[in-house]
């Protein structure tokens, strides 16, 4: 179960990683840092197409991650 646990935490760390790299960047600069203000004061516009995709990937393995690492933390302590 041991083994079990890590391995599948190995793995989803090496996805998580990966699925950050591949996003594009949201912003640049101090342009970036001013319209990032304005986006979550009036809101943002939906992601589309594999930039939506990316970001689900990326909720769905950063939980994974997290319940992962407490199970292992469980299992090994």
């Amino acid at each position: 179960m041991e083994t079990l646990a890590i391995t599948l935490l190995a793995v989803d760390t090496i996805a998580l990683i990966v699925l950050v790299l591949l996003q594009s960047g949201k912003s640049a600069g101090l342009s970036g840092a001013i319209s990032g203000g304005a986006e979550q004061l009036f809101g943002k516009q939906k992601a589309r197409g594999i930039d939506a995709v990316l970001h689900r990937a990326t909720v769905v393995t950063g939980v994974l991650f997290f319940v992962l690492a407490f199970l292992a933390t469980y299992v090994l302590g």
